[in-house]
């Protein structure tokens, strides 16, 4: 099974959704989200599989948010993708992706529902 996790070290929560895939013996593919973010297009397929729309992927409470216009209610999807993409920080943490399904480990255990 191929697992991957969006990943931010500095993240408490993601390092346990990462440690809770470890023990269940799944080594996955760790992508760093801040040093690499994914495209926009791996963020629509991303929101897809979590069933959200991109607002509710956003860290709102981060400055960028509103620092970057984020918060215009007029922005459609794809600005809000792009807005994502030029600042991951407002990218909601950690995000696992397996079996052609998403979750975000907020609670950490929330993931082993796609395992």
């Amino acid at each position: 099974m191929s697992v991957k996790i969006f990943h931010n070290p500095r993240c408490s929560k993601s390092r346990q959704t990462l440690q809770l895939l470890k023990d269940q013996g799944i080594e996955p593919e760790i992508i760093e989200y801040l040093k690499t973010p994914p495209t926009a297009e791996e963020l629509s397929d991303i929101l897809d599989k979590l069933g959200m729309q991109p607002r509710e992927l956003m860290r709102r409470r981060e400055s960028e948010y509103k620092d970057t216009g984020m918060n215009d209610e007029s922005l459609d999807k794809q600005a809000l993708i792009a807005g994502m993409v030029a600042a991951p920080k407002l990218i909601e943490r950690p995000i696992v992706i397996a079996n052609g399904k998403a979750a975000i480990g907020r609670p950490p255990e929330d993931v082993l529902a796609i395992l």
